[in-house]
């Protein structure tokens, strides 16, 4: 008969782990909190917490089966959340006229299930120095981004919005907001059966400060805006 031990040496090490785990992975979520994502303090926070009690079971929870005949395996665990957390990673992801968001938090989640696992691991250490990088990532690296010149520069974007409707003005209004000087190509009039006519113009986008992704969502946010697609000049 196996007999149940609710305390043991290594409970307090245990509890701490998870307690570590729970603040890292909260700070994961503040940051993706502030900037109103879709996943944030408390979905970060339960995917780290859940990947360290994961990992702690996987390492501690059947110590008292162990014999000569069986044989503990702690990483089968931790493989299977390595592969579950990619669905969840891929609810956050989504597509927008044609814009793809949601890539960022995607990532976070992943680095937050990989902090929690650390933390049930026993490895303080490298939780806490994940985490530290983590916030170095997504605080640094965009500013960095914005220094590394385009090396494709003949790059056009086309816009496909409803007609009559001043989406245009809001796009060059949007476009100034995030700091770049837009130019108009040319425009062509598309007529649908049963539908509202659309314009699609082609428009070039100068001197952003941030990464053209970050453009292509922001027209994309914009109501009457279609699609949003970034394409090469026919000539290069």
């Amino acid at each position: 008969m196996l007999q149940l031990e609710f305390v043991s040496d290594s409970t307090l090490t245990q509890i701490f782990l998870l307690l570590l785990a729970f603040v890292l992975c909260a700070i994961v979520g503040v940051e993706r909190q502030r900037k109103l994502k879709s996943a944030g303090l408390r979905t970060h926070t339960l995917v780290g917490l859940g990947a360290a009690v994961f990992t702690l079971v996987s390492a501690y929870g059947f110590s008292n089966v162990i014999g000569p005949e069986v044989v503990l395996d702690p990483s089968r665990i931790a493989a299977q959340i390595v592969s579950g957390i990619g669905f969840l990673g891929a609810g956050v992801i989504f597509v927008r006229q044609n814009a793809v968001n949601g890539l960022t938090t995607a990532a976070t989640i992943w680095m937050s299930a990989a902090i929690g696992m650390a933390c049930g691991a026993g490895m303080p250490v490298i939780a806490v120095i994940a985490t530290i990088l983590h916030l170095a990532a997504v605080a640094f690296l965009p500013i960095l981004g914005r220094r590394i010149p385009l090396i494709d520069k003949d790059q056009v974007f086309v816009v496909s919005y409803k007609e009559n409707r001043g989406v245009l003005r809001d796009i060059l209004h949007r476009a100034t907001e995030l700091g770049y000087e837009a130019s108009l190509t040319k425009t062509r009039r598309i007529n649908i059966d049963g539908k509202v006519p659309r314009v699609e113009a082609d428009m070039r986008f100068r001197h952003g400060r941030g990464p053209l992704e970050d453009l292509v969502e922001g027209l994309a946010e914009i109501r009457g805006v279609i699609s949003v697609q970034v394409t090469k000049d026919e000539n290069d």
